[in-house]
């Protein structure tokens, strides 16, 4: 049932003997137990089981447990003894820039927040937004984005980052990786776990604070996570911002959406071309080929929020659309997006959504706008609660989850940064 050569390397033993935790000290050397009463090794499986979402408040309950739940071996010890469904399902938020505003982890399970530190700041650099964050393994990646440097003229112009930065989820530090070698915000990104690597695509220079402007690129690149080192892919067919990544398979990186040329309302008002296509690169000869339109002429003008649920026992992934209050799905055969669901509560006017996929589920959540009724009125200014509608798209049905949330300011997703990890 268990990997005993695995736990083993990682310095616990799954066997009769007692596993012991030793803490120097001027006294001499200290045993710690991690559960009186029993050995170490049954009481590591014990707290191996123990949500992720738990661990930080667990960890001052003894120096033997911060060690074990502080411990680099601790995540991949829980990805061997537990099955896939049994891992945590945690949500990543980034509100704004990671170095200025504190990012969070959300286990919508047991609706518990877990706070990250902040990614290392420079200053020089601030404001950055329409950067990417993948999850691999047990490391959160952040690549990339738009951002204003102090140091440049003029100072309102935003630039291209090629920064990429990685936060250890067991020692909760970051740590700078190997820069893109072609700056880029608003990009394609998607993780492939078969090979622990990173695949990035197009992308341009483009700000939040501009609705409109920017670069657009088609340059591609492969991150191998393992060797710290990027490698030059194809080009896309065109130049292509502001579109979404995903691997279908082993084998396939799709590319979705996107713009690209631009045009003016009378010769004023600059409007950008939406691509209604998409592109898939086949990993073993490494060529690109184009799809046709997703759509038809009407139904919609862009892409909207796109999700990746995984197959079952590792078939491929199903793909899932968020425009405005409905679902759809897509099929792969027919290259088109069928209507799937809508929300039982439609989103407030002016309000954005959030959209990710946990497990098997589908997660839209959306800020509560505050109480219009009088004799509800607090002296106390209460942060407005969060929203989330769940859908299973296997049941077909729906559920309801409202937390508090923990940010200082209500979340915009439209400038929000989310990413979907398993631990």
């Amino acid at each position: 049932m268990y990997d005993k050569h695995f736990a083993g390397s990682c310095g616990f033993s799954f066997t009769r003997e007692t596993y012991s935790m030793s803490s120097s000290s001027s006294a001499g050397t200290e045993t710690l137990s991690l559960i009186p009463g029993l050995p170490n090794d049954l009481a590591a499986l014990i707290l191996t089981l123990i949500p992720f979402s738990h661990h930080t408040r667990l960890k001052c309950t003894s120096k033997s447990w911060y060690s074990f739940l502080s411990s680099s071996t601790l995540l991949p010890l829980r990805r061997v003894t537990l099955p896939t469904p049994s891992l945590s399902h945690l949500v990543c938020i980034f509100p704004q820039d990671p170095s200025l505003g504190q990012p969070y982890l959300f286990d919508p399970l047991h609706a518990a927040w877990s706070p990250l530190p902040p990614m290392p700041c420079s200053p020089h650099r601030y404001g950055l937004s329409n950067f990417a964050s993948v999850s691999l393994g047990s490391r959160i990646f952040v690549l990339g984005g738009s951002y204003f440097d102090n140091r440049s003229f003029p100072i309102d112009r935003p630039r291209a980052s090629a920064s990429v930065y990685a936060l250890d989820l067991s020692t909760f530090t970051w740590s700078r990786r190997s820069p893109m070698p072609t700056p880029r915000g608003s990009f394609a990104c998607a993780a492939d776990p078969s090979t622990s690597s990173i695949l990035v695509a197009g992308g341009g220079s483009r700000h939040n604070l501009f609705g409109s402007g920017g670069s657009r690129i088609s340059a591609v690149e492969r991150y191998d996570v393992v060797r710290d080192e990027w490698i030059e892919e194809e080009k896309l067919p065109r130049y292509r911002a502001g579109c979404v990544g995903f691997m279908f398979g082993e084998d396939e990186f799709w590319v979705m959406g996107g713009y690209g040329d631009c045009r003016t309302i009378s010769g004023v008002l600059p409007v950008d071309e939406y691509y209604k296509d998409r592109a898939v690169l086949r990993l073993k000869n490494g060529k690109w080929r184009e799809f046709g339109d997703m759509w038809e002429e009407g139904e919609r003008w862009k892409l909207g929020r796109v999700v990746a649920v995984d197959g079952l026992n590792g078939a491929r992934p199903d793909f899932f659309m968020l425009d405005g209050d409905e679902i759809f799905r897509f099929d792969v055969s027919m290259n088109r997006w069928w209507k799937e669901s809508t929300l039982p509560r439609r989103s407030p006017p002016d309000c954005s959504c959030g959209f990710v996929a946990l497990g098997e589920e589908l997660y839209v959540m959306f800020v509560l706008p505050p109480s219009l009724d009088p004799g509800k009125k607090s002296r106390v200014k209460q942060k407005p609660p969060l929203f989330i509608q769940v859908y299973s798209h296997r049941k077909r049905k729906w559920r309801f989850l409202v937390t508090k949330s923990p940010f200082k300011h209500p979340l915009d997703f439209r400038t929000a940064v989310m990413c979907a990890v398993r631990l």
